[in-house]
């Protein structure tokens, strides 16, 4: 099992993995976990940590990797449809675009406007297939 080697995204692909049963980390670790705060791995996984841009090329000679859409997509990979594990839509990680309480300058509010078009909508569901998921 390849998990990215970056510190973020690797302690992320712990915690889909242990959501899954399939390890269990070291209680309150969280998304800071590492390889060696796994407790438990029932089912042996030997986990193989990989440069995050080539998890996609390691499914050749890997059983399996966890794989960031930002890799997953360029790939040729649709992250819901050849997924066997993906992130709650509560997953800590989830892109926003945030404006202040208050900063009502024009361009702020057009672009809010902008984001929460149907178009907007579309455009996210057919290009991250999925993977990505408009809030509104």
């Amino acid at each position: 099992m390849n998990i990215p080697n970056d510190p973020a995204n690797g302690g992320r692909a712990l915690q889909l993995l242990a959501g899954a049963g399939l390890l269990k980390l070291k209680e309150g670790v969280g998304h800071a976990a590492t390889v060696e705060d796994i407790i438990d791995n029932p089912l042996r996984l030997r986990i193989v940590e990989v440069e995050a841009a080539t998890l996609p090329r390691t499914l050749d000679d890997a059983r399996a990797a966890v794989i960031n859409q930002t890799y997953a997509l360029p790939a040729g990979l649709n992250p819901v449809k050849d997924s066997l594990l993906i992130e709650s839509k509560d997953s800590p990680y989830a892109n926003m675009v945030a404006i202040r309480t208050g900063d009502n300058r024009p361009e702020l509010v057009e672009l809010n406007n902008a984001l929460h078009t149907p178009e907007v909508k579309q455009f996210i569901l057919e290009h991250y297939k999925g993977s990505l998921i408009p809030s509104f």
